[in-house]
């Protein structure tokens, strides 16, 4: 019995290995069109570093960037971006929603927004001094936290 259990297990293993792996490349064709066309847009001079690919069994794929001055992005699997974190320098004002940036700028006028991901139900918001802010979807500020 525990031979079959152990070859059913390594044929599932494979089985799965075959669908869920990572592709690394630095070639920004290999993202979708929009991925390309909001790379161009918002980070225009940046070169890529590279492009990590996550293909998973269950979900689809998505794309991890990481451009040469250290800025990370991840893209869902139609291209979209779900995640932007240029480390110390600031997030593109394109990229932040109007409400957002209007309300970091009024309530924390010396700071800068670093990093911002967007979920299906909200808008996380880094700020240089390791502040986190979140909004709903809408961009009215709910939460903050600080980084100890």
């Amino acid at each position: 019995m525990k031979k079959y259990l152990f070859l059913v297990i390594a044929v599932v293993f494979s089985f799965t290995s075959g669908y869920a792996f990572d592709k690394y490349s630095i070639d920004r064709n290999d993202l979708p069109e929009a991925a390309q066309t909001f790379l161009t847009e918002y980070f225009p001079k940046a070169k890529v570093g590279m492009v990590k690919t996550d293909k998973h069994l269950l979900k689809k794929t998505d794309y991890d960037v990481k451009l040469v001055n250290g800025t990370k992005i991840e893209f869902n699997n139609s291209g979209k971006w779900t995640s932007v974190d240029c480390k110390t320098r600031e997030v593109p004002e394109g990229i932040v929603p109007k409400t957002i940036r209007t309300y970091v700028k009024k309530n924390f006028p010396d700071v800068k927004i670093v990093k911002i991901e967007k979920t299906s139900t909200k808008y996380e918001v880094g700020l240089s001094d390791d502040v986190e802010l979140t909004f709903n979807l809408l961009g009215q500020f709910k939460s903050m936290k600080m980084d100890d």
